[in-house]
């Protein structure tokens, strides 16, 4: 029933895509994805392993995937400013080495990787956060746009367009399939999508809350408990800026910028980030966890092949409830 390009690209029957998270998407969390019909997608950095040993840990995370499915699965390289190119350009070698047919990339020019990925034989995804950088993506000759709006969590843009309009707006400024991300969580997020004029959904937040994924016990209860206003976004004086969950330690961050702080003070305080700390170690109150708007929306963990048969499930007893609506 829901047989789009997107499904036919990349050999998968429901068009519902794991966002790629660096640290919380693990092999096992892609593999459970892709086994129940949809596209699990490994991190660049699973479960965050130092430097020196990031690309072992994701050829780690590529066999483990391999392992539990025998079905289409990606990766995620981010381009992202500040990233090193070395690291780009290596982690793109680890996965084409280990023979995956798709990566997506996201936070930078499309244009650096695609031709070399796509020479390899190899489908390339883009994530782009406006109408020109769809554009951009298309033009770079990739294979699906994702347009993300700005309810997604973790590493944002600064037009800080939601996802109602962007799709849309993508869909009609590019030929390519368009795949919606940020702000879906359910059946009916994934109609909202499809009628908008997208292909398909991706969704991260939602797959934070399964039994495969990695992260910690003490994350997924954080993430259970959210409410609407427990996301925030900051950094914008210290880009990039970041969708998190509003911990004490992100709100201090959120103090300093409200109270005109010099943006080196609040860099110096931030450093480098405490996604792992929270993800991983379970210190939820001194990490900035990126998670989306949706985090309100997530009541219990459940397994991901559970969550990809009640979307479709839903979308499609939302299709019957608007018909019935239609007819009076």
């Amino acid at each position: 029933m829901w047989k789009t390009r997107v499904c036919e690209i990349l050999g998968i029957q429901y068009p519902i895509l794991e966002g790629g998270m660096s640290i919380p998407g693990n092999g096992e969390l892609a593999a459970a994805v892709s086994n129940a019909g949809a596209f699990g997608v490994v991190g660049f950095n699973p479960g965050w392993a130092p430097p020196e040993q990031q690309l072992d840990n994701l050829r780690d995370h590529i066999r483990k995937a391999k392992e539990l499915t025998d079905k289409p699965f990606g990766v995620n390289i981010p381009l992202f400013a500040g990233q090193e190119m070395g690291r780009v350009q290596n982690s793109i070698e680890v996965a084409l080495q280990e023979g995956v047919q798709v990566i997506t990339t996201s936070g930078g020019n499309p244009g650096l990787f695609t031709k070399h990925i796509k020479n390899a034989g190899v489908k390339v995804l883009h994530v782009a956060l406006n109408v020109r950088q769809a554009v951009k993506a298309q033009e770079a000759s990739v294979d699906i746009v994702i347009a993300s709006g700005y309810e997604a969590g973790g590493l944002l843009g600064p037009d800080e367009i939601p996802t109602l309009p962007l799709i849309p707006l993508v869909v009609d400024a590019v030929s390519v399939p368009v795949v919606a991300a940020g702000g879906i969580a359910d059946g009916r997020g994934f109609l909202a999508a499809m009628a908008l004029g997208a292909e398909g959904i991706q969704m991260g937040t939602r797959f934070l809350a399964t039994k495969e994924c990695h992260v910690c016990n003490e994350l997924k209860e954080a993430l259970i408990r959210a409410v609407d206003t427990d996301t925030v976004v900051t950094r914008r004086n210290t880009p990039p800026r970041v969708r998190t969950l509003r911990t004490p330690w992100v709100c201090k961050i959120e103090d300093m910028e409200k109270q005109g702080t010099p943006k080196e003070e609040i860099a110096r305080f931030i450093g480098i980030g405490r996604g792992r700390e929270a993800l991983m170690l379970g210190e939820i109150e001194q990490g900035d966890p990126s998670m989306g708007v949706v985090s309100a929306m997530i009541k219990e963990i459940q397994p991901a092949a559970d969550i990809i048969k009640s979307i479709i499930s839903q979308a499609e007893e939302t299709i019957y409830r608007c018909n019935e609506l239609y007819k009076r």
